[in-house]
């Protein structure tokens, strides 16, 4: 590695630090580097506007990175951004893939690519379907604190959709800790008749689980059992895009 190589690595690694951490001596440990080299790297990203100090010495992002990270969002595409992980989901465990975002009270499908099946699932791109009712929006409440869970369920309700939805606290509650526990949800025909889903929360750069992913499969040629099966399939492509999206280092 040249010297400009490794000068640029140490300019980002506390300029990265500086991000999460306001303390000189935090954001020295962070990066194992001298102190003198952190300080001279801090005063450079001082002086080009990318971290200011405040009147207490914490070290916050500056105008410069809010700049940046506002051009940066503007031009986020999530879509194309898990487009690659979601094929290769599909071609792992072939069968139908969807990640959808949480809009209020449902979910809005952002993508969906199906199998080479000869079945297509009753979904479209766009289509707003209830949180209580879906894998990934089990998932995203299962994010949600006890409080939050029932301030949704008396705002919303829980409308059934078929047979088989969930439609009282009691059993949403129950459902939510199996899901906190095992990281995925389950859509047991409960908003499609025949079609059933695994699915889990996805994190973006807030840090909040706004997104999810799912497999969907006819009930007719998956058991619950198959389904499990797919899980660690199904963790390994959320955590790939969670990264992507920005809500998880490595």
């Amino acid at each position: 590695m040249s010297e400009a190589a490794t000068a640029s690595e140490k300019t980002l690694m506390v300029l990265e630090a500086a991000m999460t951490h306001e303390r000189f001596s935090e954001i020295v440990a962070a990066v194992h580097l001298p102190k003198a080299t952190v300080h001279r790297i801090l005063a450079t990203l001082v002086d080009r506007d990318f971290i200011r100090v405040t009147a207490g010495g914490e070290h916050v992002p500056g105008p410069k990175v809010l700049s940046l990270a506002g051009r940066a969002y503007d031009r986020i595409d999530v879509s194309s951004i898990v487009q690659p992980y979601v094929d290769d989901l599909v071609r792992r465990v072939q069968c139908t893939v969807h990640v959808g975002v949480r809009s209020g009270d449902e979910i809005i499908y952002l993508v969906r690519t199906d199998s080479d099946k000869p079945y297509r699932m009753p979904s479209r791109v766009g289509a707003a379907i209830p949180l209580h009712t879906s894998a990934i929006g089990k998932s995203i409440l299962a994010r949600l604190d006890d409080d939050e869970l029932v301030r949704f369920v008396n705002r919303a309700g829980l409308v059934r959709r078929t047979a088989r939805t969930l439609t009282t606290l009691k059993a949403l509650r129950a459902e939510v800790a199996d899901i906190r526990r095992d990281g995925h949800a389950f859509d047991r025909e409960e908003n499609v008749p025949g079609v059933v889903c695994i699915g889990t929360a996805l994190r973006d750069h807030t840090g909040h689980s706004n997104y999810g992913l799912s497999i969907s499969t006819l009930a007719l040629e998956h058991t619950e059992e198959q389904l499990v099966a797919m899980a660690g399939d199904l963790h390994k492509a959320a955590a790939d895009i969670t990264y992507a999206l920005g809500g998880a280092d490595r």
